[in-house]
């Protein structure tokens, strides 16, 4: 399938350290009306490294029962035990997702070899379609641009989450796109240069304030109104640096609960709730 617009990736809320299913369901009705492509849950931004192998399953499955076939799901699935993300793809496969979002391998630090080789076993291990996330100061390891072009040529590798740091590189890589493959940024605040380079959309964690007006910038720049999308990308680019500045996602959710979208803005430890600083000048948003 072809990945396009603004994907969410959902938060996970929680509440007195179990998940919070009820807030979640919410959080779903509220984003599918208004205009996103589709979501990926565990990933970074839904605190996957401290989910527990049942809370994993049981989010899978509430959350496809939420969605209930409304837009596509893309699961966070990644790690840098290959055989163990083999394994785990193909339970995956019996709640009937689209996809998953997979990290390149991390704090292994494999050369290209090795990416592509991971990439490959576990393309080869189903038929979900399959995204790479290439965050490099997260997992240590950049994919090059040559080896994104040979990901591209697998069966099941539609798009990537590209999160590289360098803009010399997405740009090369936006010019120069692998055949129907989509390119899809993870940087938010490069959101509307990405699509003006040609990309495809992006999976922004800020889309999570504001909804309407990044589904908007991609809609206008879609229509060649590139002046109107400009003026819309003005205003959200004033916040999106904002949402970094303490470790995401717990800005986002401190404004979620600050709003009445979830019970709690709890993270999970090692993050922490954001601080007083911080919280007044999200207030202002």
């Amino acid at each position: 399938m072809k990945l396009t617009g603004v994907w969410l990736p959902i938060i996970t809320p929680f509440l007195n350290d179990s998940v919070d299913f009820e807030s979640y369901k919410n959080l779903i009705d509220c984003y599918i009306p208004k205009g996103i492509s589709g979501i990926m849950p565990l990933g970074t931004t839904g605190e996957g490294p401290t989910i527990s192998e049942s809370e994993f399953e049981e989010l899978v499955e509430k959350t496809m029962e939420y969605v209930n076939g409304r837009v596509p799901v893309f699961i966070g699935l990644g790690g840098n035990n290959t055989l163990k993300v083999v394994k785990q793809v193909k339970t995956l496969e019996k709640y009937m997702v689209n996809g998953i979002l997979s990290v390149s391998p991390y704090y292994s630090r494999p050369d290209q070899r090795g990416i592509y080789e991971h990439f490959l076993r576990i393309s080869e291990a189903t038929d979900l379609d399959i995204v790479v996330y290439n965050i490099p100061y997260r997992t240590g390891r950049n994919i090059e641009n040559s080896t994104i072009h040979k990901l591209a040529e697998l069966k099941n590798l539609v798009g990537i989450k590209d999160s590289c740091g360098d803009i010399k590189q997405s740009t090369e890589l936006l010019l120069n796109p692998p055949k129907n493959f989509s390119i899809l940024t993870g940087e938010d605040v490069l959101f509307y240069t990405t699509l003006l380079l040609g990309g495809h959309g992006g999976i922004l964690a800020s889309s999570h304030i504001r909804t309407e007006d990044f589904v908007q910038v991609y809609k206008d720049i879609q229509n060649n109104d590139h002046k109107a999308a400009l003026e819309k990308w003005r205003g959200l680019h004033k916040f999106i640096p904002m949402l970094f500045e303490e470790p995401n996602p717990a800005p986002i959710k401190y404004y979620l609960h600050k709003h009445g979208l979830i019970k709690s803005s709890e993270v999970r430890l090692p993050l922490m709730d954001i601080t007083d600083n911080l919280k007044k000048r999200m207030d202002l948003i």
